[in-house]
């Protein structure tokens, strides 16, 4: 397969010593695949601001580029731009700016409310230093009015200096392509790149989607509930799904895949090699 495809991983910042080495350990066999870049989460009101900051330092101190996650929730315009000129200072060249989450208990959204506005902050202040990614949704944002209303939106991101989008995960292809072809009616030209999550367990990929408004598709539901505690067989019967996905997601002329890791590789590897994407 052309590797004239975005191929690029996320992690979320581990919160121990040993979930860091092992976080380095996934991320020594996932850079094999020369992704274009490793991001990394940003926690709910930038609860694991110094977490997030010390992994993407490791990412860059191994020559590998990374890609922090920046929530405005809850933020200043004073402590983002403090971050963004450590992030400067570090040699980052690309951020995934969001709205992100209000954690449990915080009532302001802080002086950004929305991602649009965090991205014409980082214009304003660091031009065209950063390559800005933002989020879409295929199947809308949880909290969107409409799917009108949330188109809007995203294209409220791209006129304020997106780059290019990753999306949520999915497992319908067609709400990735509908998507994509709204937005180029609106005019929206920049790359959308479609997100991908490995379905290892079940009751946490259950979990998640619930949460951020992902639909597993009754079928692929109701067949990892047939499972039970067969982890082999969802191991199996995932890659499969996920696999098919991928392929026509990429025959359908998605410029490339982001990988939600959850910080594993075997899954992301297996899927990676059923794609013909190998070792450079």
């Amino acid at each position: 397969m052309s590797r004239n495809l975005s191929l690029s991983f996320e992690f979320f910042p581990p919160q121990t010593a040993e979930g860091m080495q092992k976080l380095h350990a996934t991320r020594k066999q996932l850079e094999v695949l020369k992704p274009e870049f490793f991001s990394v989460t940003f926690g709910a009101g930038g609860s694991t601001r110094d977490r997030t900051l010390e992994t993407v330092s490791q990412i860059q101190a191994d020559g590998y580029p990374a890609a922090p996650h920046l929530s405005c929730v809850g933020s200043t315009r004073d402590n983002i731009r403090a971050i963004l000129q450590t992030y400067k200072s570090l040699g980052i060249k690309r951020i995934v700016a969001l709205r992100g989450d209000l954690p449990s208990g915080m009532a302001s959204t802080g002086e950004f409310q929305y991602a649009n506005e965090l991205i014409e902050f980082i214009r304003k202040e660091s031009g065209n230093h950063f390559h800005l990614e933002v989020a879409a949704y295929p199947e809308y944002h949880p909290q969107a009015k409409s799917p009108r209303d949330d188109l809007d939106n995203f294209v409220r991101k791209v006129k304020a200096g997106a780059d290019s989008a990753i999306t949520q995960y999915f497992y319908n292809a067609d709400s990735y392509f509908h998507f994509v072809e709204q937005c180029r009616k609106q005019g929206v030209t920049i790359p959308i790149v479609p997100g991908i999550m490995p379905i290892v367990k079940f009751s946490q990929l259950a979990r998640f989607s619930d949460a951020c408004g992902a639909e597993i598709p009754r079928w692929i539901r109701k067949t990892l509930e047939s499972y039970g505690d067969d982890a082999d067989a969802i191991k199996a019967f995932g890659e499969e799904v996920v696999t098919k996905l991928g392929e026509r997601l990429l025959a359908g002329g998605a410029p490339g895949l982001h990988f939600y890791t959850l910080n594993q590789s075997a899954a992301c590897l297996s899927i990676c090699k059923n794609l013909g994407i190998s070792p450079q």
